[in-house]
């Protein structure tokens, strides 16, 4: 393991004001982005997973079974690798408790890997052979129960659960979950295709369909909708979807072979997912690969990234704006919305939010 040394710098410029919630601060919507020169051999690994744990503890993995972390807000990153017998893993998740960080590989054998002191050892506590084993995303409801989504074995999604902080995984058998349609997958583009809050799950497909799967009591039992995002061909569908309370949620994605196309490529719900809407079609982004809700926002205030750039709207996604053409995979928030980390392919960035308070 080696230290590597990493400044990154983003300004942003401040431009209309959007107005939050009373009691809070208000924020300026940047006019420009300025991203400082980055060196990446450090990071030479496509960067999918980011898992931001607060201010100043950042965590990444990426392909070629690199992973780092920084304890110091990205002044310094440690950076190293894991290889399994003759397999270099290639990681697009990655989920952080108090006591473990957990990383998972894409394609089969599909490895799971938990460490307790930061990367100094790791044990393999999941592994799945089925040939057509693919997991896209990992997340923890709190520091037992976590949950890990791929692409469909046996004629439903595949979806492993931990209820002892990832010690041992169990697979949900196909009696608990709707059927997969055909052609029906998902995308390991950021580690976003799981949204958790409470008791809820909901996960996102693509491909010929583009679905919203949900459980209300931590995965035990699920529903699925179909929603208004584009579907139909092997690189369409929901790339990414957040929740910033029970109700209140937003999917995005599109078409990865069409990236330009702004249509039918984001959607909100008000009712928990059971229903969705299109946001208005030929206005913001096209494909993006990973959306947020801002914290403390009252979900107003979003932003995306994707191939290419990075877009924030302060209206509930009525209006965009570009705040870069810059392409990043996946972005994560520090412990307030004024610290967001980007990652793409061989780089990380961070966004240092400009704020006033009102007069």
């Amino acid at each position: 393991m080696r230290p590597f040394y990493l400044l990154l710098i983003l300004w942003l410029g401040v431009g209309c004001q959007t107005q939050l919630e009373e009691e809070e601060q208000s924020m300026l919507i940047p006019e420009r982005l300025e991203i400082a020169s980055v060196d990446t051999f450090a990071f030479a690994s496509s960067i999918r997973a980011l898992e931001v744990v607060n201010d100043s503890t950042i965590w990444w993995a990426g392909s070629s079974g690199k992973y780092g972390y920084s304890l110091d807000g990205g002044q310094t990153w440690m950076v190293d690798s894991i290889k399994w017998d003759t397999l270099q893993p290639h990681f697009r998740s990655i989920a952080i408790t108090s006591d473990a960080v957990f990383l998972l590989s894409i394609a089969s054998p599909a490895l799971l890997f938990r460490s307790t002191d930061q990367g100094a050892h790791w044990d393999l506590v999941y592994r799945e052979d089925h040939e057509a084993a693919f997991y896209d995303a990992m997340a923890f409801w709190n520091d037992q129960e976590g949950i890990a989504m791929g692409d469909p074995t046996d004629g439903c999604l595949s979806v492993i659960r931990t209820k002892d902080g990832g010690l041992n995984w169990e697979k949900l058998s196909c009696e608990k979950l709707p059927p997969a349609e055909e052609g029906e997958a998902a995308f390991a583009a950021s580690n976003s295709n799981i949204a958790l809050v409470g008791t809820n799950a909901w996960i996102v497909s693509g491909g010929k369909r583009a679905r919203v799967f949900h459980s209300s009591d931590r995965g035990d039992s699920w529903s699925v909708v179909d929603s208004p995002i584009a579907e139909g061909d092997q690189m369409t569908g929901i790339f990414s979807v957040d929740f910033y309370d029970a109700e209140r949620g937003i999917i995005f994605g599109g078409d990865w072979n069409k990236k330009e196309l702004n249509t039918k490529n984001k959607a909100l719900s008000t009712d928990g997912g059971q229903s969705w809407t299109l946001l208005v079609d030929g206005t913001g982004p096209g494909y993006q690969s990973c959306v947020k809700f801002l914290p403390n926002s009252d979900a107003r205030a979003m932003l995306s990234c994707g191939i290419p750039g990075i877009h924030f709207s302060g209206d509930e996604g009525q209006n965009w704006q570009q705040l870069s053409d810059e392409s990043w995979y996946t972005m994560g928030f520090g412990s307030t919305w004024e610290t967001t980390w980007l990652a793409g392919n061989g780089k990380l960035g961070k966004i240092h939010w400009k704020i006033q308070t009102e007069e």
